[in-house]
């Protein structure tokens, strides 16, 4: 099992699975989740890679170039976690949103590149294309909402641009809200990711 915390919450409402940025913990998207959906359950996971003291879920070879072993090996840990938890916890497997900040959308981004149900959705807050040459599974259904910083200096516009497209071309309906910001997350882009749910 990987560090986590769960809360269950009312019956019948989504799971939220909190993914946390570079140097990060379990609780830092919690205040988040409160926002998009307080009545949700929560399971918010820390990531099991370390880079110089910062928890990530997957290894760099330097900022924005990916370990892509290893990032596939920590999408298969992370995947198999969520079935060890649900099992564990008696939540239904197939109702689990992702909210995903920098790296943490970064593996939840994976997590839909790889497996056709990982995830019944996901908010990806300032993601990048996890890895690219990759064929994707039928994402037929499932609902991604990408928050992206137009000076973003870590993720490029581009990066955002292709991620829609390759998410678009797997049968994913996304929804791609730009903001006048850097990478930092603002209320403004939380608001737009509650509205956004909201309608699921």
């Amino acid at each position: 099992m990987m560090h986590h915390i769960y809360h269950e919450g009312k019956e019948g409402k989504p799971v939220l699975l909190l993914l946390h940025g570079t140097g990060g913990t379990e609780h830092d998207l919690l205040p988040i989740a409160d926002m998009i959906d307080p009545e949700a359950s929560i399971l918010s996971v820390r990531g099991n890679v370390s880079e110089n003291g910062m928890p990530r879920f997957f290894k760099r070879l330097r900022e924005g170039v990916f370990d892509i072993e290893d990032l596939k090996f920590r999408t298969k840990e992370l995947n198999e976690f969520i079935d060890e938890a649900a099992n564990k916890y008696q939540f239904d497997r197939s109702n689990v949103i992702a909210i995903g900040y920098s790296n943490g959308a970064n593996i939840a981004g994976s997590l839909l590149f790889h497996y056709k149900d990982a995830l019944k959705a996901a908010i990806l807050h300032h993601p990048m294309v996890p890895l690219r040459d990759h064929d994707l599974p039928d994402l037929t259904d499932t609902k991604v909402f990408i928050g992206a910083g137009e000076n973003d200096p870590i993720c490029p516009a581009s990066e955002t641009t292709d991620l829609t497209e390759l998410l678009n071309a797997a049968g994913a309906n996304v929804t791609t809200k730009w903001y006048n910001r850097g990478h930092q997350l603002i209320k403004e882009e939380v608001n737009d990711a509650k509205q956004w749910y909201s309608a699921l």
